[in-house]
């Protein structure tokens, strides 16, 4: 079937199919990558002509920032909800505009067809469309066919520059589907930076990539340490490797041109490399593009914790901000100051320990240091008052700073709390085993 004209009668300008967005309507800009340009600087002016109110839209990961929320009295016009707060969202949330969107990202397919159901109108960023009169989400598949079902209108901005990612249904929506399609000014796709590793992310990488078995299916989050985990692993003699993950990152890239992944060991898409969003450089763009060897799939299967379990020496590595003796790994927030979010992070921690040889694996720097200089220990007694739980003291398996490495599960109160405070940073050890005393998890038996 010849889709070209049904097509053309949906073909409409920004600026006309912004026209459908009315005060206290709901929009929904999908995540990361798929967030709209020319639908999002459309929607400012429409808002800001016509006095509207009360706007709320959702989002996330945002890679530059919303001319929506770059318009006068902001606060008094719109609200921006994110699902995980990038650098820029962040700086929403002090404005009085930006919020926080609790979540755990394998359950965010079901909160729009179970809890949210419904919204007003859905933006979203996409591939060309092909021949079949598919519309590819490129780098976000995540939960966006959710966000298709439960929206009473669906716009699509199309971007010649947004790579196709296979994987079936769950990465893209068809024509008959979509009520208007804007063909966009075809800018080049955000390029996320990629941290430079610091030499005690280089320590870190050096403790963690011993413990990775050839043959191991690989989730990294995102990160100094990540990056230097998978650069290193990109140097190193091991083999076999697949991949699984929520976030698909430039590592990934080195380590399959240096020949490292295969995936001929997982147990399920056996060959093929999966995740549910990818966000990096332009080589990790091209990378993906078209690549049979690669698959995007919502976050309700990639994040699933059946599923990640299912996979033998499933190795799964996140960073943490801070944690406390108990074992508590916050990596959201700083007190009440909201940084990033949850993510997968809950479900690759309990997935990767439940897989047959898996490990989960929390890695931070033992200390901080503050803008003023001072230097701090990320591991606390106990957690910066206000400060948001992540990873439970029970679910808490391998943790690695760059003075060890330790496993906390199957540990009592007193073991796990010898064992982080011997991966503590030396100058902050004494008063560590002070304050343990104090809350009665140290026994004087134990080394010094």
């Amino acid at each position: 079937m010849d889709y070209t004209a049904e097509y053309q009668k949906k073909l409409t300008t920004a600026e006309e199919a912004v026209k459908v967005v009315k005060s206290g309507d709901w929009v929904d800009y999908g995540f990361c990558a798929t967030h709209p340009v020319a639908l999002d600087k459309a929607l400012a002016k429409w808002i800001e002509e016509n006095d509207l109110h009360d706007v709320n839209f959702r989002g996330g990961v945002a890679m530059f920032q919303p001319e929506v929320t770059k318009l006068p009295d902001a606060i008094n016009r719109i609200t921006w909800n994110s699902w995980h707060a990038s650098g820029i969202e962040r700086k929403l949330i002090p404005q009085g505009f930006g919020f926080y969107i609790p979540m755990r990202f394998s359950e965010l397919p079901h909160y729009y067809r179970k809890d949210i159901r419904h919204l007003n109108v859905a933006m979203l960023q996409v591939a060309p469309m092909d021949k079949h009169g598919f519309f590819n989400f490129g780098l976000s598949a995540t939960y966006v066919t959710a966000v298709c079902e439960c929206a009473d209108i669906i716009i699509v901005e199309v971007n010649q520059n947004m790579p196709v990612c296979f994987g079936g249904n769950s990465a893209s929506v068809h024509l008959d589907k979509v009520d208007m399609v804007v063909e966009s000014d075809n800018t080049p796709m955000p390029e996320l930076g990629t941290s430079k590793s610091s030499d005690i992310d280089e320590a870190v990488a050096k403790l963690i990539v011993p413990v990775i078995p050839n043959g191991a299916c690989l989730q990294l989050g995102i990160g100094g340490m990540p990056n230097a985990v998978g650069a290193m692993i990109a140097r190193s003699d091991l083999k076999d490797l697949g991949v699984h993950t929520e976030m698909y990152v430039d590592s990934f890239v080195d380590m399959s041109l240096a020949g490292k992944i295969n995936g001929r060991f997982k147990n399920i898409d056996k060959g093929l490399q999966v995740f549910g969003f990818g966000a990096g450089s332009q080589k990790l763009y091209d990378f993906v593009d078209r690549n049979p060897s690669v698959r995007a799939a919502s976050v309700g299967y990639v994040n699933n914790i059946g599923t990640v379990s299912s996979i033998d020496n499933f190795t799964s590595i996140n960073n943490a901000i801070e944690l406390d003796l108990f074992g508590q790994v916050v990596s959201e927030t700083v007190g009440v100051r909201h940084i990033s979010g949850s993510g997968g992070q809950q479900d690759f921690v309990m997935g990767a320990y439940l897989s047959h040889g898996g490990k989960s694996i929390i890695c931070c720097s033992s200390t901080v240091k503050a803008k003023d200089g001072t230097v701090s220990s990320r591991i606390r007694p106990t957690i910066t008052p206000g400060g948001v739980v992540t990873v439970t003291r029970t679910n808490i398996h391998y943790l690695c700073t760059e003075y060890g490495i330790v496993n906390l599960k199957g540990s009592s109160t007193w073991q796990r709390a010898e064992a982080i405070i011997s991966v503590a940073h030396p100058d902050f050890r004494d008063e560590l085993i002070r304050n343990a005393e104090k809350m009665h998890i140290w026994r004087r038996s134990n080394r010094r």
